[in-house]
């Protein structure tokens, strides 16, 4: 029996995050109403307050699901350029195919802009690009002179708008062709000229497989000079 409570508490809990992501895409924070969560989620008010106190509080959950792009990177045996690659285009899949992750960008932007600025979602992302590119520094893959949080504050930034361009611009429909196009220019430099060939802008064999993306033909970076 308390199983079973705790098995429909989880679902009602799920429904009011899923409600919540929808209004927030929509509307974002300021504008989306605790209304509007109940009405996309089904739920009571009640339900909605016995697990989230307040809509910030409702906001700041959605704003840590963009981490489950990177939840298996603990896991990778031996972490490098292209798992930083593959992670571009995982987060732009997330971005087109999960209102969840779309929400919680919008959420991470809007808190991160305005009065009271949080950083921490993108101090986050930053560590995780450093804890790659620091064993890829070490094997050679990553040129010795480059300072490596630097690389990966950059690698962040440009990222953001990136895809918040390709959002105004269509809707993020060419959202995977900008990356590569973002790897295509970074990677001759700072990469060794002998090593660029290990490394695919479009993303693994893998990554691609589990994304259902295509390669295209000069999806690989080449050294200028």
């Amino acid at each position: 029996m308390a199983r079973a409570r705790q098995e429909r508490a989880e679902i009602t809990r799920q429904s009011i995050l899923d409600g919540a992501a929808i209004a927030f895409d929509r509307f974002g924070f300021g504008a989306a109403s605790l209304s509007d969560v109940v009405k996309h989620a089904g739920v009571t008010k009640g339900a909605l307050y016995f697990h989230f106190q307040s809509k910030e509080a409702l906001a700041r959950t959605l704003m840590d699901e963009q981490f489950q792009v990177s939840e298996g990177v603990p896991a990778i045996e031996e972490p490098g350029l292209q798992t930083v690659i593959d992670l571009t285009h995982q987060m732009a899949h997330g971005l087109r195919s999960s209102v969840r992750i779309r929400a919680a960008i919008r959420l991470v932007l809007e808190f991160g802009s305005f009065t009271n600025p949080d950083p921490t979602p993108y101090n986050t992302w930053i560590d995780t690009a450093f804890g790659c590119l620091k064993p890829a520094q070490d094997r050679g893959d990553v040129l010795p002179s480059l300072d490596l949080y630097d690389l990966s504050t950059f690698l962040v930034g440009s990222f953001t708008g990136i895809q918040v361009t390709s959002h105004v611009r269509t809707g993020r429909g060419d959202l995977h062709t900008r990356i590569v196009d973002l790897w295509n220019f970074l990677l001759p430099g700072i990469v060794p000229a002998d090593r660029l060939p290990r490394f695919d802008p479009a993303g693994s064999p893998a990554c691609r497989a589990e994304l259902g993306l295509t390669t295209t033909p000069d999806s690989v970076a080449v050294a200028v000079g």
